[in-house]
């Protein structure tokens, strides 16, 4: 399953990651699939379009979001230099290095990622184009890192990576280094420059490969505790990344907590619109990112993912689907006027984008067992004026001044 920041295609194999054994230390989270915010309506099977699914996954206290946001939120940086150490905690490890990097080789690394951004993410690339120089090559930066996480477990050495963990053990490792100040190439070497310059915290990156572990031996979600957890993971903390750099509106009278539960929250909608979109895509490879509980109740199983056949219990599962991944985008909206003027746009324009997929979806007759649904650059360009109205929204601080 590609990661939020993946918007062409991933090119995966085809891996039996169901034989793979469940390791130890990912059973600490089974306790997390008890965490449930909102029950499911008991409704009769006749009337399926009424089922009320769980709205809400694990609360974000359990997933220490909020240490996190009192991280990045510091107005204290901590600089160190001299030889690099081992660091046992992730706030001993966020502290700053100044790294020594030469000038022409850091403004080559940034447009390295400036060309990949621009290649695999066009619409959110121009508008990062809005953003102040700084602003704009923090975010490449974490795209390109983004990306290359996602495709260590969906891209053309997927099949070895079910099978071997000592990859992503390492690419743990090698980000330590990019926290340190020692970066491996030039890739990195951006990210190590972002980090000294943005207050960013190294759990949301640890984070995220702890989720391309689970895509390494979890291919089924019970319900939709568990899957709300892999979204977190894979997406929620690209939006928890993303924070810092965007910035938050002086004007605005909103919590930073407020904000960064907004840019979660946009994180999961994108995932969870990758996922219904790409339903047909990943049955090819023997995964189903549904939750099991929720198919049971619609009278589906995976049998009927894998079948394609598109059927009227199919259809209203969809729409209980597609319900649930717009709530998360509402809920986004909420925090995206409170960022800075320059970052508005884009995090607007992506939301529209993405959201849009689930229109798509709607259109194809919910047929996404053997279509992809795809927003065509015409209606892309459709949506950035509408994007930019938006983004003038001020906080309601600045209204009141």
């Amino acid at each position: 399953m590609c990661s939020v920041f993946t918007l062409k295609p991933c090119n995966v194999a085809i891996a039996a990651a169901s034989t793979i054994a469940e390791p130890s230390w990912k059973r600490k989270y089974a306790s997390a699939s008890a965490q449930v915010v909102t029950n499911i309506a008991t409704i009769a099977p006749k009337n399926r379009s009424s089922l009320l699914l769980k709205q809400l996954g694990i609360p974000h206290t359990d997933l220490r979001v909020e240490e996190i946001v009192e991280r990045q939120s510091s107005n204290k940086e901590f600089y160190s230099s001299g030889s690099s150490s081992s660091f046992s905690t992730d706030h001993e490890l966020s502290r700053k290095i100044k790294p020594e990097l030469d000038g022409e080789f850091l403004d080559e690394s940034y447009e390295r990622c400036r060309e990949i951004c621009a290649e695999y993410a066009k619409t959110f690339y121009l508008g990062t184009r809005l953003m102040t120089e700084d602003r704009r090559k923090a975010i490449w930066a974490i795209y390109v890192w983004c990306r290359r996480t996602d495709e260590l477990v969906d891209g053309p050495n997927a099949d070895y990576m079910m099978t071997n963990s000592t990859v992503l053990n390492r690419w743990e490792e090698r980000l330590e280094d990019i926290f340190v100040g020692r970066p491996y190439d030039m890739y990195d070497a951006a990210l190590t420059h972002t980090i000294s310059q943005f207050p960013l915290d190294i759990k949301p990156f640890r984070d995220m490969i702890d989720g391309m572990r689970m895509d390494t031996w979890k291919p089924r979600y019970q319900n939709f505790e568990e899957l709300y957890l892999y979204c977190y993971y894979v997406a929620g903390t690209v939006g928890l990344m993303s924070v810092p750099v965007m910035g938050i509106s002086p004007t605005s009278s909103a919590s930073a907590q407020t904000i960064y539960d907004a840019a979660l929250y946009l994180g999961i909608g994108n995932q969870l619109t990758n996922i219904l979109r790409d339903v047909g895509e990943d049955a090819l490879r023997g995964r189903v990112y549904l939750p099991q509980d929720e198919l049971a109740q619609f009278g589906l199983s995976d049998r009927d993912v894998m079948s394609g056949k598109v059927t009227d219990g199919w259809r209203e599962f969809m729409k209980a689907q597609i319900t649930r991944a717009r709530s998360y985008f509402n809920l986004a909206e909420e925090g995206a006027s409170h960022l800075d003027d320059a970052s508005r746009w884009p995090v607007w324009t992506a939301l529209l984008v993405y959201r849009s997929i689930l229109d798509e979806i709607e259109e194809n007759d919910y047929d996404n067992l053997n279509k992809r649904a795809y927003v065509g650059r015409g209606k892309k360009l459709l949506m950035l004026p509408l994007a930019y109205s938006r983004a003038q929204f001020r906080p309601p601080a600045l209204l009141l001044s």
